[in-house]
C-alpha cells in the first residue's frame, strides 16, 4: 500500500514507522522540517520511504502527493502546548480533511484517547473528540482507536510513573490516583495500527483499545515499582486540587507545566474501554501492565523501534536496515559517552572492538575489570569466569566475561553490550563505528539511592578508564 504517516516524528509516529516498512508498505513521511527528522536512521529504506515537508496550520504550502494515497495516518496531537492547543488542533485537522479530499485520499487512521463516558471531558478528550469528528467530515472512510494510558519508555504518561516511582520513596496521593485506567503497551499499539490496515470491517468505525487489566493510577506506580524490584508507600490525601496536583508533577517530574496540567485533568476520568470489538479482527498480544513495564526497561530500551522487535532481536533475525535505530535506555540513566577519530582502518578498530574480554582482556585499566569480576563472585555474581565462546567472534546472546552480547552486527558496525554482574542497577555498553569515528557509550540505570551512590563512587575511576579505552579501540589496539 502507499500509506502517508503525519507526526511521523513523533513518539507514535517513529515507532509506528519502521513497522510500516516492514510490513512492505511504502511511506510518504510527512515533516514540517526535513532536519529534524531522523532521515539517517532509515537510510538503507531507499525508494521505499518518502520524506515530504509540510505544515497542516499552513494549508496553501502543503505538497501535492505524487500517488493516490491508500490509507494516511493522522498523528498529529497537542497536549499542554502554547496557546489554545484545542483551537490549533481543529484547525490542522481541518486543513488534513481538504488536503486528502483533493488527493483522493480512500481511508484516514486516527489514534485518539479513551474516557469521558458520561462526565464532562477535559479539554483534552473534548479536543481528541473534536479532531474525529472534523476527520469524518471528509470523503475518506475514517478508522478510530481510543486507548488509554500507553506504557512504553519515552511515552509522556509512562516517564511519570517512572520518575515518581524512582525518585520517591513516600509518595503523597491525590484522589485521581484512585481513577481507573486500561493501560496498553506500546507494542500492542503499533500492532493493532499496522493490523487494521489488512481488515476491511474497520473501515468507518470506531474502537476502544486496551491491554487485559483494568488498573487505578496507584497500581501503576505500585506495578512499576515491583517490576524495579522497589519498595514505595503511598500516603492518601484529600487536599490536592488539580492545580496543586499539577505542581506536584511539575517539580517532581521532567514534564512540563502545561503538560502536568493537561495529564491532571484528564486522571479525573476513567479510560477505561467500553467494548473490546477490536479483539475478534485484529490478532495482537495482550501483555500485563507489569510485562509492558517490563519492556520498556528491558535490556535494549527500543526507543523508536517497535517492541515487537525485541525477540527477533535476541534472535539475531533483525532487519539490518534498523540496526542504527536501535538505542540504551535515554532516560532516568547516567551515561559517559566518548567519541573518537579513528586512527587506523574501521576494519582493525571493529577487530578490536569484537576482541573485547576473555583472554585478550580490556583496553584501560585491566586489573580494574577483573577487579569489578571478583567484586561481584563475592556478592554472589557471575564474575568474569565465563570468558567469551570465541577470541574474535561475538553472536547475540554470547557471554562475554560479566557481559551479555545483545546486539552483534560488525557489518553495520554496532556492538551492545548488557552487564549480568551483580549492579544496584543496569548497565549497558554500547559502541557505534560508522564515517571514521568510534562512539562509545556507558550507560547505568540506578536503582534507587543505592544506584545512585554506587555510580558516583565509581565516577572518578571512569574519568580515566572509558577515555583511555576509546583512545585504543580507535587505533586498533587491545592492550
Amino acid at each position: 500500500m502507499n500509506v502517508l504517516l503525519t507526526g511521523a516524528s513523533g513518539y507514535i509516529g517513529l515507532r509506528l514507522l519502521p513497522a510500516l516498512l516492514e510490513a512492505g508498505h511504502t511511506v510518504y513521511t510527512m515533516v514540517r522540517d526535513r532536519r529534524r527528522f531522523p532521515v539517517d536512521e532509515f537510510s538503507k529504506s531507499g525508494e521505499q520511504l518518502q520524506i515530504i515537508e509540510g505544515d497542516l496550520l499552513q494549508p496553501d504550502g502543503l505538497p501535492r502527493l505524487p500517488v493516490e494515497i491508500d490509507a494516511a495516518y493522522y498523528l498529529v496531537h497537542s497536549m499542554g502546548g502554547a496557546g489554545d492547543f484545542a483551537v490549533q488542533e481543529q484547525e490542522a485537522a481541518r486543513n488534513f480533511v481538504g488536503w486528502m479530499d483533493a488527493s483522493g485520499c480512500r481511508r484516514v487512521i486516527y489514534l485518539g484517547g479513551l474516557g469521558g463516558g458520561s462526565d464532562k471531558l477535559s479539554k483534552h478528550l473534548e479536543s481528541r473528540r473534536g479532531v474525529e469528528e472534523v476527520l469524518k467530515s471528509g470523503r475518506a472512510a475514517v478508522t478510530v482507536l481510543r486507548a488509554s494510558i500507553i506504557v512504553g519508555s519515552g511515552s509522556a504518561s509512562f516517564e511519570i510513573v517512572r520518575d515518581l516511582a524512582e525518585k520517591l520513596p513516600v509518595m503523597i496521593c491525590p484522589r485521581w490516583v484512585n481513577t481507573r485506567c486500561q493501560p496498553i503497551a506500546i507494542r500492542s499499539v503499533i500492532g493493532y495500527l499496522t493490523g487494521i490496515l489488512a481488515v476491511p470491517e474497520t473501515e468507518n468505525a470506531t474502537f476502544d483499545i486496551g491491554g487485559p487489566q483494568v488498573l487505578r493510577y496507584r497500581d501503576l506506580l505500585s506495578g512499576y515499582a515491583k517490576v524495579r524490584g522497589l519498595k514505595r508507600h503511598f500516603v492518601p490525601v484529600p487536599f490536592l486540587s488539580p492545580r496543586l496536583s499539577s505542581w506536584w508533577l511539575y517539580l517532581m517530574t521532567s514534564t512540563r507545566f502545561g503538560l502536568a496540567q493537561a495529564l491532571v485533568d484528564s486522571m479525573k476520568h476513567e479510560t477505561v474501554c467500553g467494548e473490546h470489538r477490536i479483539r475478534d479482527l485484529v490478532e495482537v498480544d495482550l501483555c500485563s501492565y507489569e510485562e509492558a513495564v517490563d519492556l520498556a526497561l528491558s535490556r535494549i530500551a527500543q526507543n523508536r523501534v517497535p517492541s515487537t522487535w525485541f525477540n527477533s532481536l535476541v534472535g539475531g533475525s533483525l532487519d539490518p536496515r534498523f540496526i542504527d535505530a536501535i538505542r540504551v535506555p535515554e532516560h532516568g540513566v547516567y551515561a559517559d559517552r566518548q567519541k573518537v577519530p579513528l586512527t587506523t582502518g574501521e576494519d582493525e578498530v571493529k577487530r578490536a572492538v569484537w576482541s573485547l574480554g576473555g583472554e585478550n582482556g580490556w583496553p584501560s585499566m585491566n586489573w580494574a575489570w577483573e577487579l569489578r569480576g571478583w567484586m561481584s563472585r563475592l556478592t554472589g555474581g557471575i564474575g568474569t569466569r565465563r570468558g567469551r565462546r570465541h577470541p574474535s567472534e561475538l553472536r547475540a546472546g554470547d557471554a562475554l566475561d560479566f557481559w551479555r552480547v545483545v546486539l552483534s552486527d560488525p557489518v553495520a558496525g554496532r556492538l551492545i553490550l548488557y552487564a549480568e554482574m551483580k549492579l544496584p542497577g543496569e548497565g549497558w555498553l554500547d559502541f557505534r563505528i560508522s564515517e571514521g569515528e568510534l562512539v562509545q557509550t556507558a550507560t547505568f540505570r540506578p536503582q534507587g539511592l543505592l544506584g545512585r551512590l554506587y555510580w558516583f563512587a565509581v565516577l572518578p575511576a571512569h574519568w580515566i578508564l572509558f577515555p583511555q579505552m576509546a583512545k585504543r579501540l580507535a587505533a586498533g589496539k587491545l592492550r
